[in-house]
């Protein structure tokens, strides 16, 4: 019920901007749990912020790593949370007590984490320049199969159930493969015009539906329909649903999502911080949302249940929602808004004890027929359920909590007991002693070993200011 009285009965994308979200180091990547109540966002610090994002508030910070962190994923439950790390470790943490299970160290960059969306153990890795590989928790890895081209500059993603990984490289081939023993069971090529062939950025999946986007190095996002794909098979040749682009500007896309609904598109320009959203029925742009002019856009997230994206430029988090316009008249039929002052003029029996002058009524209500109001059953939200889900979520986690922070304790506080007592306690809170992480070391064949992650490595190119015309004719003098 909460949640049908969030909705809008109009459009369901954000309009305008709605603060920011300052992390006090600077941001690069951040992702929504299952039901949105929690934003993670990796910093360059190599900390990890918790926002509860029903408050606006930091929930947890977890110095997760040294270097920065250039992806992070949550597990279906939001019991865990796997980071990824410049310096070619990828760490599993436990959300409640902030502590790190497991971590990996890889021979190369890593570019992308993804937890299985239907577990808590397999994590899809992406290396750079090297075959995606799957870790299973405390099982090993694999690495997944590649094409004949010989191209290794390949991204990957799970569907939204975790049955199938797509994965594409630079030469435009997408192979579709099974989770459990990573069969080939669908493979296409996206051309550009006639036979060429592009190479891909990016694949995301929809939260609900069964479609997913392919983000190229043309400017062009294509929309496919993933019962086709997978009906056309080996080899198929399977045609985008659509094609979304920037037909005035051909605007590079940095990184593109779906809604929550999986009904609109967005796509941030890699230009500078513009959001692009599209409504996939029908294929038309109907909202650009423009942050501040010469600002690099880093990521892009939609909310899996609201109308609201959150979006990283320049190190800070900012939150892009619709305009909240209090409508009192649609919970009492018989409010007024008024524009000015009335004098209110009062009724001979307004404020009697009994009306006399009330209407007799010819069949009064029975008050006895109305039946018992149940309000201890919770209702599943449909829009956090799939029609493969039995559960409704219960054990997740959804919030984490907060001590309160004390600033004048009263009498009898543990800061005022005798020091017997304050040791006493101090031993039995630090009486369970935190777990060691297993380290584990990831060999790879043929993987790079002396890359440098993309996200060190890309600079901003400042341009040179012109010179003047008075001084180029002085220098030509001297010469």
């Amino acid at each position: 019920m909460n949640l049908e009285l969030l909705e809008s009965f109009g459009q369901n994308y954000p309009e305008e901007f709605d603060g920011t979200l300052d992390c006090i180091s600077r941001a690069v990547t951040c992702t929504f749990n299952r039901k949105g109540t929690l934003l993670a966002v990796g910093c360059n610090d190599g900390r990890v912020v918790i926002w509860d994002f029903l408050t606006r508030g930091i929930a947890k910070i977890i110095s997760a790593h040294v270097h920065p962190v250039c992806s992070v994923s949550w597990s279906r439950d939001g019991g865990r949370l796997v980071s990824a790390c410049t310096d070619n470790t990828v760490s599993v943490w436990d959300v409640l007590s902030g502590e790190c299970e497991q971590r990996y160290r890889f021979p190369s960059p890593i570019l992308k984490v993804q937890f299985c969306p239907r577990g808590r153990r397999a994590i899809l890795v992406c290396p750079l320049k090297h075959a995606p590989v799957v870790v299973t928790i405390d099982e090993g890895h694999k690495v997944l199969p590649v094409d004949d081209d010989g191209d290794l500059n390949i991204i990957a993603t799970y569907d939204r159930r975790g049955r199938y990984i797509y994965t594409g490289n630079a030469k435009g081939r997408v192979l579709v493969m099974n989770a459990s023993d990573f069969k080939v069971v669908a493979s296409f090529r996206v051309t550009s015009g006639a036979s060429n062939t592009t190479a891909l950025k990016t694949i995301e999946y929809a939260r609900r539906g069964e479609c997913f986007l392919i983000n190229s190095v043309d400017r062009i996002i294509r929309v496919y329909d993933a019962k086709r794909v997978l009906a056309a098979g080996v080899d198929g040749e399977p045609e985008p649903a659509q094609k979304l682009q920037d037909q005035v500007n051909k605007t590079m896309w940095k990184k593109c999502c779906f809604s929550g609904d999986g009904e609109y598109v967005c796509a941030g320009s890699a230009r500078q911080h513009d959001l692009y959203i599209w409504e996939r029925s029908v294929g038309t742009l109907v909202k650009i949302l423009q942050g501040t002019k010469g600002e690099q856009l880093l990521d892009v997230v939609w909310h899996p249940v609201r109308p609201i994206v959150t979006s990283i430029s320049l190190g800070v988090v900012s939150v892009w929602a619709q305009n909240q316009v209090e409508n009192w008249s649609a919970f009492a039929p018989d409010f007024k808004e008024l524009d000015e002052n009335v004098e209110y003029e009062e009724r001979e029996s307004e404020f009697d004890l009994s009306d006399e002058d009330r209407a007799v009524e010819l069949h009064p209500a029975r008050h006895d027929e109305v039946g018992e109001v149940d309000v201890s059953t919770v209702e599943p939200i449909q829009a956090l359920r799939s029609s493969d889900e039995e559960g409704d979520g219960v054990g997740d986690l959804d919030y984490l909590p907060i001590a309160p922070e004390v600033e004048e304790p009263e009498e009898g506080w543990p800061h005022d007991a005798a020091p017997e007592q304050q040791e006493n306690r101090r031993d039995s809170r630090d009486s369970p002693k935190k777990k060691r992480a297993r380290v584990y070391d990831v060999t790879l064949a043929d993987a790079p070993n002396d890359e440098v992650h993309p996200m060190l490595s890309s600079r901003p190119v400042k341009e040179k200011p012109a010179k003047k015309p008075g001084r180029q004719k002085t220098d030509a003098k001297r010469k």
